[in-house]
């Protein structure tokens, strides 16, 4: 079976962003996805070179356009080489093998009465390459709401493209085929466009000489949004090639919304009117945003450096971000500080704990081999149903071009098997003989996990998978998952623990001051351990609200030196993570501890003991030598306990 996906083609006037990367990281999940379920996979991206834009750019600099594009183009190639984009055709509007696609469709269109010479007269805005009607201007400015330059007046002799004739044959292939335009929010939205009546199109101009000449009428070139979208055949070789034979028509053209009445409403005009199958579906995502609702966009000024962003975070986790913050039919909102309150959380702590956990545990209870599972249990059972429930909800919601519903089906897993190791306490078994059959169980099924989530991640984030292998072993196998697959990883394999998947990330370092107050500090020990049973004065109610309780998260913990009380707690609070060193050493194993949410006094003076900060106090009950950490389950690292 064939699939053809594409990304729209970019505008290379200036370098790539993080916004632009969402489409083709996008775009590669599903294409990764479709060639693991055995497909074979034509993924097609590249850059329209052929606009006016490009010409004003390349003046302002003094260079003749196709140096100034060839230098942009490559840009644009080493990000997506830099985000583990693995695209199968990269084509440039500017190569012979488009434009003669574009002179034989220009051609026969205007062979067949579709195109006809007239002159046009109006308003056009240079930065969306768009025709306006008067009634569309507001106060002089483009009515696109991410746009608002201002417009130009154009008179010009032009071909044009008879839209009005196909309106009709549209709207009845849109209402026949559902799906063809999604989500349904954009489907509405072009119906209502298309039924208010289709101007016909101006294809040509004659101010500027940049682009490819009209065949029959070199003075000439043809229009962008003509030009552009026939790149999605004339990169498979239409009419004839052998890829348009096997890929055409596109399962996916995958855009923003911004140019989806472009995609859905002047592209399949052009293909009705050759003849040629309408792609299945047309898919206009939502634009990142910043936290005031803008767009994230170069003429905005509010990116950030894509290579930057990339040299700082690492691929695998800038595509975990863009793809789960960006939900089905909606805008996603884009900060650098909720990236690395995601990566944080869902990354270091949900995943990467848990793999951490799992291989440790392996390597401290069976010196790091795969113990036989023997009979699975009750949770092990359920466990494998999920791992192939989870799955097909991955691939039902990330071919439905909605990887952020996609990851979350993932998610289900990973909390999943963070609860199991709870539940089941290897760290308990371990110290009981008679539980050696049960701990097997447990480590095997933990161990088989990581396995499975290497496979699960390796869509959306590629890097994952190979970062796992040689923890498990080298053979492991991760290229593919079916129903039925649980119990691949061979008992025998040795594994080992290894770096941390994903490391933390403090957001202080990203804070211009840092917190030095508590380097002289030295109160009592007993100030960051479990609090004492005896009783204390009585404070009023003013005094009490003064206390900041909040729930964390326990990320990592360890028997401080040279102690038999103490542990050093790494915890999660809201993105912020903090050091606490607690007195419960004795009531409390460190493995047990961690990925526990637990009550934080947030607010205390940093104290300084044994040489380490303690940045508050966790809360826990006494009762003669018994004592009990305050945990809790429903709510999310950060919450105010009250």
């Amino acid at each position: 079976m064939s699939y053809y996906i594409t990304t729209p083609i970019y505008y290379p006037n200036s370098s790539p962003h993080i916004g632009t990367a969402y489409t083709t990281i996008a775009a590669d999940a599903i294409a990764r996805l479709q060639r693991m379920r055995g497909q074979e996979v034509h993924f097609l991206t590249g850059t329209d070179e052929n606009s006016q834009k490009i010409i004003r750019t390349a003046d302002g600099l003094g260079i003749n356009p196709l140096e100034y594009v060839d230098g942009i183009v490559e840009k644009f190639r080493g990000l997506w080489q830099l985000c583990d984009v693995r695209y199968d055709d990269f084509i440039r509007t500017t190569e012979e093998r488009h434009a003669a696609v574009v002179q034989r469709v220009f051609q026969q269109l205007h062979d067949q009465g579709d195109i006809y010479k007239a002159e046009y007269e109006g308003w056009y805005c240079t930065p969306c390459e768009t025709f306006w009607p008067e009634k569309k201007i507001v106060e002089g400015q483009c009515p696109n709401e991410w746009c608002r330059h201002e417009v130009e007046w154009m008179k010009e002799e032009s071909y044009f493209f008879r839209l009005s004739k196909y309106q009709e044959r549209l709207l009845a292939h849109i209402e026949a085929h559902p799906d063809f335009i999604r989500p349904v929010s954009r489907r509405n939205e072009m119906t209502r466009f298309i039924s208010g009546g289709l101007e016909d199109l101006c294809v040509s101009r004659t101010t500027f000489q940049w682009g490819i000449k009209v065949p029959f009428d070199p003075k000439h070139v043809v229009y962008v949004w003509l030009d552009a979208l026939i790149n999605y055949i004339s990169a498979l070789g239409y009419p004839d090639g052998e890829l348009f034979r096997k890929f055409w028509p596109a399962d996916v053209h995958l855009m923003g919304k911004d140019i989806v009445r472009f995609h859905a409403v002047i592209w399949p005009i052009i293909l009705l009117a050759l003849g040629v199958p309408l792609p299945r579906r047309i898919y206009g995502h939502g634009w990142f945003v910043d936290r005031e609702g803008g767009k994230i966009s170069k003429s905005r000024g509010n990116v950030q450096d894509a290579f930057d962003l990339l040299k700082r975070y690492g691929s695998d986790a800038i595509r975990y971000f863009l793809l789960r913050e960006m939900q089905s039919g909606a805008d996603g909102t884009y900060s650098e500080d909720d990236m690395v309150t995601r990566i944080n959380v869902d990354l270091a702590n949900d995943l990467g704990n848990f793999v951490s956990r799992a291989l440790a545990m392996t390597e401290r209870y069976r010196g790091g081999i795969v113990p036989a599972a023997g009979a699975p249990g009750a949770r092990e059972e359920e466990i494998s149903a999920l791992a192939a429930e989870v799955w097909r909800g991955v691939e039902m919601k990330l071919l439905a071009c909605d990887p952020a519903g996609a990851l979350e089906e993932l998610w289900r897993f990973v909390a999943r098997m963070n609860k199991y190791v709870d539940e089941s306490a290897p760290w308990t078994l371990a110290k009981d003989p008679a539980e050696r059959e049960n701990l097997d169980r447990v480590l095997y099924t933990c161990a088989e996990a990581v396995r499975v989530l290497g496979v699960f991640c390796a869509p959306f984030m590629p890097g994952v998978p190979e970062r796992l292998r040689p923890l498990l072993g080298g053979e492991a196998r991760l290229e593919l998952w079916a129903d039925g697959q649980w119990g691949l990883l061979a008992p025998g394999t040795r594994v080992q623990k290894g770096a941390p998947l994903f490391p933390r990330i403090d957001l202080s370092q990203f804070e211009a001051e840092a917190n030095t107050a508590a380097d002289t500090a030295e109160p009592p020990a007993e100030r960051a351990g479990a609090l004492g049973g005896q009783a204390k004065e009585m404070i009023s109610l003013e005094e009490f609200a003064k206390i900041d309780l909040r729930v964390a998260r326990v990320l990592k913990a360890e028997k401080v030196p040279k102690t038999d009380k103490l542990l050093r707690l790494e915890v999660d609070l809201a993105g912020e993570t903090r050091v606490v060193v607690s007195g419960i050493a004795g009531h409390y194993e460190p493995e047990a501890l961690i990925g526990r949410k637990v009550v934080l006094v947030a607010n205390l003076q940093p104290a300084k003991l044994r040489g380490i900060v303690s940045q508050g106090m966790i809360l826990a009950a006494a009762a003669g030598d018994d004592l009990e950490v305050l945990m809790v389950n429903a709510a999310e690292p950060g919450a105010e306990v009250r």
